[in-house]
């Protein structure tokens, strides 16, 4: 690795770590630590429950400050360099810009993709353990309560055999509502069944007055039938469902793909789902977004103070996380599709970069 590689990820490096822990405390006491604090006056959690909360908390904080940090960090960097006049000695030596930034946005770049594999793989699993928490050890949610949006699955080794899809639970009746099953063969969807409700009644669920629906190889209706009573093939019990009911930050993109196939054959709206998959990508991938605008951003003609790039850096962010949530709600209310919604603060951000490198190298 080159000196000047070197240099830059150092100056990089240290105001990236900065960044973390100073995002990630602001996240900290101005969120969970009020949670805490409602969950230890409120329901008389244990000091080991509250700290499980607080660490299983820290994933997805996390994957929110990245983005930030790196934008701090790339910023920070060539602030440095362009105030004590070094940006002028590199750039005299025959280095361009882009290759003196290099260095920044592929360690960014690397974070992105990282981020990416932490979100699928640990952000869905501490999510849960987290809400299982809350419910079950503080809250003392014993008894299943009444649940929307249902979801089981029925799977030999890795294929889907059998998905299941009800609108809602009731626990004193101990009844799925509005229920549809899709059944599927080599990964082909071959069966579609509908029934009013489903029963549980001797250990078994029990479908009730539905239809069936075998589908051709062209996805068209090959034959309708009708049944009176159905055994499901699913072996989750009443006081199963609430561990099977899961939000969409607590799945896996596999999982939210597979909901969103169940909330298809049960004809319900998949908007919040599509938006948590794209979401799981665009936010990690911020973070090499923002090295690209961060960069340019932090070059400076003369010696400034570093509270300016700090400044900077607070209002960049700012206005990111505010087009986020705006662009989100237009795709929760489906005025937006949503890639679209998901994905624009990202585009925005990426022309600006666009924009600046351009000035910077005319």
């Amino acid at each position: 690795m080159r000196i000047l590689d070197r240099y830059m990820l150092r100056e990089f490096g240290g105001m990236f770590l900065f960044g973390v822990a100073a995002f990630t405390s602001i996240f900290i006491g101005a969120d969970l630590l009020f949670r805490i604090a409602q969950l230890l006056t409120t329901y008389g959690a244990s000091v080991w429950a509250v700290t499980k909360v607080f660490v299983f908390a820290l994933p997805r904080i996390i994957v929110y400050t990245f983005p930030m940090s790196v934008l701090m960090g790339a910023l920070m960097a060539v602030a440095h360099v362009s105030g004590n006049s070094e940006l002028i000695v590199m750039r005299t030596a025959g280095q361009s810009f882009r290759r003196i930034a290099a260095p920044i946005w592929a360690v960014a770049l690397a974070i992105s993709l990282g981020t990416v594999l932490f979100n699928e793989y640990v952000v869905p699993a501490a999510m849960y353990a987290y809400q299982h928490t809350i419910d079950y050890e503080i809250k003392g949610q014993l008894r299943p309560q009444a649940a929307e949006h249902i979801v089981l699955k029925d799977v030999a080794g890795d294929r889907l055999r059998h998905l299941l899809y009800a609108r809602r639970y009731d626990p004193e009746e101990r009844v799925l509502e509005t229920v549809t099953i899709q059944e599927f063969q080599d990964d082909r969807l071959v069966r579609i069944e509908n029934a009013p409700r489903a029963e549980w009644r001797d250990d078994h669920w029990l479908m009730r007055n539905g239809t069936v629906y075998d589908l051709a190889v062209d996805s068209g209706v090959e034959r309708m039938l009708y049944f009176d009573e159905q055994i499901l093939p699913f072996n989750e019990k009443p006081a199963d469902l609430n561990n099977v009911k899961k939000s969409p930050d607590t799945m896996t993109i596999r999982e939210l793909r597979q909901a969103m196939q169940a909330y298809e054959g049960g004809r319900v709206d998949t908007t919040p789902l599509a938006m948590e998959i794209h979401r799981r990508f665009s936010l990690p991938l911020a973070s090499f977004v923002f090295a690209l605008l961060g960069a340019p951003l932090g070059i400076r003609k003369q010696r400034s103070s570093s509270s300016l790039g700090f400044g900077i850096s607070i209002v960049v962010i700012f206005l990111y996380y505010a087009l986020m949530t705006f662009m989100a709600a237009l795709g929760e209310g489906q005025v937006l599709p949503p890639s679209v919604a998901i994905w624009t603060p990202n585009v925005v951000a990426a022309a600006a970069a666009f924009i600046l490198l351009r000035r910077v190298d005319s």
